[in-house]
């Protein structure tokens, strides 16, 4: 048997489970692993600059890198606690990223050591595992069922805290002789697929809704192929966008209340048979749940048993991986095809293609400030088919989901639950980090864009690059449409009035002077603090250079191996609150239909 310490036999079977790539900020009582890892070599590391960026990271490296799983590495203490906004990230959206914290030794955990915290009990209800390895010969043990956990059933993060002392203790391991754990994954049987179907064949209009759980399993060929099988139409979630390509025929646009489509809602109003395969029934995506299930039968696959029945009860449901499941109902729908035992479906599918063509928003504007759809419009223009989008939350990520198009699974990297600003710049460095040479996008609001700013300081380091567009309204624009709808009136008291005069007149639409570089209280110049960090940055302020700009700032990022920051400044948009100060009360009355249980701000733009 081989003997080394257990910081290296852990590092040894990362690599053994296929870990290339870690994220994090060393420090002593990590060090140890961080030396283990160093010899051997074979996974690489970016130092992050903040150890909550590093956890985005990570977990935007494993939502680009397919089959791959991406690392977060930290010290004691304040380090665990800063990756639990990234873990609880993961854990919401069904994401794996392995987080490994060191700790004080063994014996001084009870006493209060510096940097000494419980981050296993912290950490537990945002992980499928957490937990402070004690003993050095569990280590193996440890990882092992790490990696095979974060596999198996719902994906999530685990997090591993390792003692200083138990990563130093020589163990005896035997690397020569590992082998990963087996993989357990739920699978629908042939008689379930046949019940779903013969269900769907009872039904005049139905629908597939295809959630996140279809990109996990990489099922998103699968999907398009039962749909065309079927000729069923196909809704994605937010998470299961790019499963369809937004352009195929029987892509029928999203559904809810704030990254959705008119003719996507009024196409889910209109259906009597909805199969949810891999999604969650989130929120966003129903709305009031008396409106989104009125006359609708509802079919839910999902690879964890738990998530049946929790929003509200279908009428069917399976317990499985989201890939096998589409694996059976494809072999069936193949058969009944070939026995010409489906239903012509032509009716249908031409009536959502017709809601498609005459139900798209305006998106061209010449107005001085920019509209924002103008900004949308021009990206659609600029990036091509395999641009990968990565954005978080807010007005920019909303009007993203309503006007942006995407064709490919992997493309459309999104936070989509818990939804912490901040979270877009590193989370586009773990994307680029996983598919270097591909082009990716950041979508970020002022907020959003300054939340872990420093993070760029790494991408210009280590040559991470990528096209950041800040749409930039000065303005907390979701912030002050939650505040409208609660008739809140904080604007002193939490800081905003000092924005508010010189932002207004800069905002005014008499088309005189553009908004000034950095409005008297707000502060930041973000062109100059990108440049400081050793990115490049330019700034747009009227519409008609923005399809210049967006091109130029690809053509750098890649000549230049940096990020580039597009700030584009906009309008005030004052007429999206809850259809309180609405110009088209009919667009409104369009996206409320699919209902509400409290007031949600939603972007409402025509």
């Amino acid at each position: 048997m081989a003997r080394m310490r257990a910081a290296e036999a852990a590092v040894t079977i990362m690599e053994l489970e296929g870990a290339t790539q870690a994220f994090g900020v060393p420090g002593a009582a990590i060090n140890p692993f961080y030396a283990a890892m160093r010899a051997h070599g074979g996974i690489g590391h970016v130092l992050a600059r903040h150890v909550e960026g590093a956890s985005h990271m990570a977990e935007g490296y494993t939502r680009a890198a397919a089959g791959n799983i991406g690392v977060c590495i930290g010290t004691s203490g304040p380090a665990g606690t800063d990756m639990i906004t990234g873990l609880y990230s993961a854990m919401a959206d069904s994401i794996p990223f392995l987080a490994i914290t060191g700790q004080a030794p063994v014996a001084r955990l009870h006493k209060e050591d510096f940097q000494a915290v419980d981050i296993a009990s912290i950490a537990k209800p945002v992980t499928k595992m957490a937990v402070t390895v004690l003993e050095p010969a569990q280590v193996p043990g440890v990882f092992a069922q790490a990696f095979h956990l974060m596999r198996s059933g719902r994906p999530g993060p685990v997090l591993i805290d390792l003692p200083i002392d138990v990563q130093l203790a020589e163990i005896e391991f035997d690397p020569d002789t590992y082998t990963p754990l087996p993989v357990h994954r739920p699978a629908a049987t042939r008689a379930q697929a046949e019940k779903t179907l013969d269900m769907l064949a009872a039904a005049e209009r139905p629908l597939i809704v295809a959630g996140g759980g279809i990109i996990n399993a990489d099922a998103s060929d699968k999907l398009v192929e039962l749909a065309e099988l079927l000729d069923v139409p196909v809704i994605p979630t937010l998470m299961g966008w790019g499963t369809i390509p937004d352009d195929h025929r029987l892509a029928a646009g999203m559904v809810g209340l704030q990254t959705a489509h008119r003719y996507g809602n009024a196409t889910m109003l209109a259906s009597d048979f909805v199969l949810g395969i891999g999604n969650r029934w989130a929120n966003r995506h129903t709305g009031g749940l008396d409106t989104y299930r009125e006359g609708r039968t509802f079919v839910h696959v999902d690879i964890d048993p738990t998530q049946i029945g929790r929003v509200f009860p279908p009428d069917y449901s399976i317990v499985s991986d989201a890939g096998a499941a589409l694996e059976q109902l494809v072999e069936v729908a193949r058969e009944r095809r070939t026995a010409g035992a489906l239903a012509d479906r032509s009716a249908w599918v031409e009536s959502c293609a017709e809601r498609k063509r005459t139900m798209q928003r305006r998106t061209h504007f010449d107005e001085i400030p920019i509209k924002p759809q103008r900004v949308y419009e021009e990206m659609n223009k600029a990036f091509g088919r395999d641009t990968r989008y990565v954005s978080t939350i807010g007005l920019s990520q909303i009007a993203g989901g309503q006007f942006l198009h995407v064709f490919k699974p992997r493309h459309w990297i999104n936070c989509g639950q818990a939804g912490p600003l901040g979270w877009t710049i590193p989370a586009a460095l773990g994307v680029v980090k996983a598919v270097p040479g591909t082009d990716v996008v950041a979508l970020s609001g002022d907020y959003d864009f300054q939340f872990m700013i420093e993070e760029l300081a790494v991408a210009a380091q280590f040559n991470l690059p990528y096209v950041h567009v800040v749409v930039n309204n000065s303005y907390l624009g979701l912030i002050r449409q939650a505040q409208r709808a609660f008739d809140m009136d904080f604007q002193v008291q939490l800081g905003f009035d000092n924005i508010n005069a010189d932002a207004d007149d800069a905002h005014s639409t008499n088309g005189a002077d553009p908004m000034p570089l950095a409005p008297k209280g707000y502060g930041v110049d973000h062109v100059k603090v990108a440049e400081g960090l050793g990115c490049k940055a330019v700034r747009v302020t009227d519409p008609a250079e923005i399809a210049a700009t967006l091109t130029r700032a690809q053509e750098m990022a890649r000549e230049h191996k940096v990020p580039v920051v597009v700030e584009i400044f906009l309008e005030r948009v004052t007429n999206i609150a809850m259809g309180t100060e609405l110009d088209n009360v009919a667009e409104f009355e369009d996206l409320a239909t699919v209902g509400t249980d409290a007031p949600t701000a939603l972007l409402l733009l025509d």
